[in-house]
């Protein structure tokens, strides 16, 4: 009888496959608008993705090197990132041409046609104007299939640049038979120290035609960080030349393994029909029943995308290159990279423990290796490297989702260490977390984004350490998990900014700025995913929250503040687009109103997910967007990661099938229950004990003026009215006495310079201490600024400028003054004449930010303020492509000179230069403190 069954589960498993789901998968989805994706051929999770370049100039819609508004074709290159926000890859490049070679990009390139264009899972194809050539890519997993088909007799060139998209480092090609190269390139981008090794085999033998090389040049053996050459052959009209490039992070020899293994076929269309089979493979996991051709494009292009990353990135024998550049083998598993975990913890890990629960666990191996040879778990790791871009330390949620959900092959107690080394660091504001339980403005950017989102991992971590039994860990990072409860403002339910113990004003809830990582207040007010009940106590019950979950679908579709190109899909305030907003409509189910979720999910699948190039309302962000499209179309989503239950809402299409790695399969349908849908597949569910823990009290809010004339009024109020509060003031006079904190009674009237502490006490649980460090002003100055700061950099006001209080060159926390494409110009009056002789303002440059040192500062004279003398012109040396982020004085001494009114003139760059990522903007001009003695 066992027999029978296991004969029927291949049959039936034969015959799921057998279907050509990977038809209505069209890779030019997200390939225009802000999708970032790219159209070539790849494999699932393979090394390999062949696809054709459009931009070459680091362009925020060239991300993935193609954009569909183009037409022109630079070349084809073997590595691409999936619907990223930064640039990068684009190694390994080839382009077919004729007649004289040119290693020229201008010359070399070609303009192209849509309607000469096709791309279907595993294969894209093209048709080259320029020269009559027609393209044809597939590709293995190690391994990319291209074949030139020249349309006309003559001269063929097949050009590789090694100095292609990102810069060149140190460059390699060595040429072992008129069929055979092998090439290394080591570049910089966004992962600043790349190392990719490339055996390339031609069908017919070629000869160097011509080559750029700035270094070595001998026995066909070229190095240098300028290295491009031409191949060329002549060919009869209709000739076609194969190439093969196999792909390897170790070395030559793991490049000449990956071609023996992959590289043996000779015929394209053999290989293009594997890498079909392979998408049918991976994308019969899931069927979805619907007379909707556009809609089954939809879904089967998004697990396509869902399945592109993470990519293997070790040899067929197992070697990898580790996070210390040093060579390993992997033994059991297999290495990844590209963990693009701020977005992908949300929805396309989630996805992954339900459709394929070994690779998730090859990640988390990964992640443990990384930690092992880097020191920390991969925030945003690419191509061997941390590129520490976005916030939190994501990769805790995807292991404790996995443990929760009972998923094996990795070892949990490796992976919580790591974990919770990764929460321990004393790096990007966690310092002051662990001391405060919240990051303020004065300690680090994007504070309230990073409070809450370390604090869901912290809670992630709980979980993994009740798991293992380790009750001190859970109760300890269980109270950490409730840090956001020291950024909401109960006044008026927002997640809000706190700057020097108070609140940070003005405060608006649609403006995005420096205090939240690609957002607002609206998009952040509801990242509580840890704690959704104790969220909807904080607001008063669940009628309170529904009235506020109602209230960012109803706000404005507008932002303030900085121009974010993220933020897109608006539907109030609520954004599709980018990924803090993707679980909010689901809350409506924690209020007892799933008929809203249904509503919302149901809008966004029918208007935001499109068969079209701008069919993806935002970043791919590898996988992420459509991976939310996916589990929302089955009718679940993961609003707690690390919690084995999702969140349900009515499925999108007539009828799905859920083939699982037990060999089982589940059926949902629109009458499924959503208290079925609610444990799909979640059979191995990890036991774990309720433990008991301590409730954080948050931290009081001191209220003050932060630099005052004679005397300000110091108030301190708890977040809860039920709390104590107790402080203590420290002046100057006060430094070497001992105090101790006393009870607040009321209102404290300070005049000199001083610093507050206080901190609140409920049921015995004392909150972390609020500081903050109130001024007496050095001078009795007034300042008038003649010209208009960015809204976004105004340090708080004027006087910002004449206070005596530094900013550093975290220029983020919001201490500097930001004028954008204008000079800067403010007057002082001192009130009375003053005999002058030093005279300083200070400005910093952060390149890569568009900020910029002034072209010179002028300081002018005045007794009346009316008529004015220049006393001095004050330049720089600094070099406008300098990337170090710092600052500068300009000060000068001066004879003696009488004045009242002293005038500051800044001179601004201008336009950004070519060499510039934001070539044509404008840049700023930031300064801050203007004295003079």
């Amino acid at each position: 009888m066992k027999k029978k069954l296991v004969l029927f589960s291949l049959l039936m498993a034969q015959l799921i496959c057998a279907q050509s789901y990977s038809r209505y998968v069209n890779p030019f989805i997200g390939t225009g608008g802000h999708g970032h994706t790219f159209p070539g051929a790849t494999v699932p999770f393979g090394m390999v993705q062949l696809s054709p370049d459009t931009r070459i100039d680091g362009s925020w819609d060239g991300c993935s090197g193609y954009h569909y508004s183009d037409s022109v074709i630079y070349g084809f290159s073997h590595t691409h990132l999936n619907g990223t926000g930064v640039s990068d890859y684009g190694d390994i490049m080839l382009m077919p041409t004729m007649g004289t070679p040119s290693l020229s990009s201008k010359e070399y390139s070609s303009k192209f046609s849509h309607k000469n264009e096709k791309a279907t899972a595993g294969f894209y194809s093209v048709r080259l104007d320029k020269n009559n050539i027609d393209v044809r890519l597939t590709t293995t997993k190690r391994v990319g299939y291209h074949e030139y088909t020249f349309n006309n007799a003559g001269s063929a060139n097949i050009i590789l640049d090694l100095n292609h998209r990102d810069k060149l480092l140190e460059g390699e090609v060595k040429i072992i038979d008129d069929r055979t190269v092998e090439v290394f390139r080591r570049s910089e981008a966004w992962a600043l120290n790349q190392y990719i090794y490339a055996r390339i085999e031609f069908s017919k033998p070629v000869k160097i035609s011509r080559k750029e090389v700035n270094g070595k040049d001998e026995n066909n053996h070229f190095t240098g960080t300028e290295l491009a050459l031409a191949f060329s052959a002549s060919v009869k009209k209709g000739e076609k030349i194969s190439v093969k490039v196999a792909l390897s992070p170790t070395g030559y020899e793991g490049a000449r393994k990956n071609m023996m293994a992959e590289g043996g076929a000779e015929d394209f269309d053999t290989v293009k029909k594997q890498a079909e089979t392979v998408w049918d493979k991976e994308l019969s996991k899931i069927e979805v029943t619907s007379e909707d051709k556009n809609k089954l494009s939809v879904f089967y292009t998004a697990l396509y995308h869902v399945f592109s990353q993470p990519n293997i990135n070790m040899d067929v024998d197992g070697r990898y290159r580790g996070r210390d550049n040093k060579l390993y083998t992997a033994k059991d598993f297999e290495y990844y990279t590209v963990f693009s975990l701020w977005d992908t913890f949300r929805a396309a890990h989630p996805l992954m423990t339900l459709i394929d629960r070994k690779r998730t666990a090859d990640f988390i191996n990964t992640f443990i290796k990384q930690f092992e040879q880097g020191g920390k778990l991969p925030v945003w790791e690419l191509a061997s490297n941390e590129t520490e871009c976005m916030i939190g330390y994501h990769a805790v949620s995807v292991i404790a989702d996995a443990m929760s959900k009972g998923i094996k092959g990795f070892d949990y107690e490796k992976a919580y260490q790591a974990s919770k080394s990764s929460a321990m660091q004393d790096i990007f504001g966690l310092n002051a977390y662990k001391q405060n339980t919240y990051i303020s403005i004065d300690d680090e950017p994007e504070s309230v984004s990073k409070t809450l989102e370390y604090a869901y991992d912290d809670w992630c971590i709980a979980q993994m350490a009740n798991i293992l039994g380790k009750k001190e860990d859970y109760r300890y990072f269980m109270k950490r998990s409730q840090g956001w409860k020291n950024l909401y403002n109960p006044k008026n339910g927002f997640m809000q900014p706190r700057k020097n113990g108070n609140w940070y004003e003005p405060f608006d809830p649609r403006e995005v700025n420096n205090n939240y990582t690609e957002g607002n207040s609206w998009h952040y007010s509801y990242s509580v995913q840890q704690d959704i009940p104790g969220l909807i106590a904080a607001h008063g019950g669940k009628e309170k929250f529904e009235q506020f979950i109602d209230a960012i679908f109803a706000a404005p579709d507008t932002t303030t503040g900085r121009d974010q190109a993220d933020i897109t899909g608006l539907m109030g305030q609520y954004a599709q687009g980018n990924e803090p907003s993707h679980h909010i409509a689901y809350l409506y189910n924690f209020v007892d109103k799933p008929e809203k979720t249904d509503a919302k999910i149901k809008y966004i699948l029918d208007h935001f997910y499109k068969n079209t190039p701008d069919g993806l309302i935002g970043n791919e962000d590898c996988g992420q967007m459509s991976a939310w499209y996916i589990l929302s179309s089955l009718g679940i989503y993961a609003v707690t990661p690390g919690l084995p239950e999702w969140q349900t809402t009515t499925p999108y299409f007539d009828e799905v099938k859920i083939h699982l790695e037990d060999g089982t399969t589940r059926i949902i349908t629109k009458n499924t229950a959503k208290t079925e849908l609610k444990r799909l597949g979640f059979e191995n569910v990890q036991p774990v004990k309720d433990l008991k823990y301590a409730q954080l009290t948050p931290s009081p809010v001191i209220s003050a003026d932060r630099v005052f004339d004679f005397s300000t009024k110091v108030e301190i109020t708890p977040l809860s009215p039920h709390d104590k509060v107790y402080y203590m003031t420290m002046d100057e006079s006060d430094a070497n006495k001992r105090k101790t904190f006393i009870p607040y009674r009321g209102p404290v009237t300070v005049t000199t310079s001083t610093q507050i502490m206080a901190y609140a006490e409920r049921n015995g649980e004392k909150s972390a201490v609020t500081r903050a460090q109130i001024n007496r002003r050095p001078n009795y100055w007034d300042i008038s600024v003649l010209s208009k700061a960015t809204t976004q950099y105004t340090a708080g006001g004027k006087l910002a400028l004449i206070d005596g209080i530094r900013g550093d060159i975290n220029w983020r926390k919001g201490e500097w003054h930001g004028y954008q494409g204008q000079n800067f110009e403010a007057v002082i009056d001192f009130k009375s004449p003053q005999q002058i002789t030093k005279l300083s303002s200070t400005y910093l440059q952060d390149s890569k930010a568009w900020i910029l040192m002034p072209k010179k500062v002028e300081y002018y004279a005045s007794m009346n303020g009316k008529d004015y003398i220049l006393l001095e012109t004050v330049t720089h040396d600094i070099d406008p492509k300098d990337e170090k982020v710092q600052t500068r004085d300009f000060a000068t001494e001066i004879l003696p000179t009488e004045a009242r009114y002293l005038k500051v003139k800044a001179y601004h760059f201008g336009k950004l230069p070519e060499w510039h990522q934001g070539a044509g903007g404008e840049a700023y001009i930031f300064i801050d403190e203007i004295s003079a003695r």
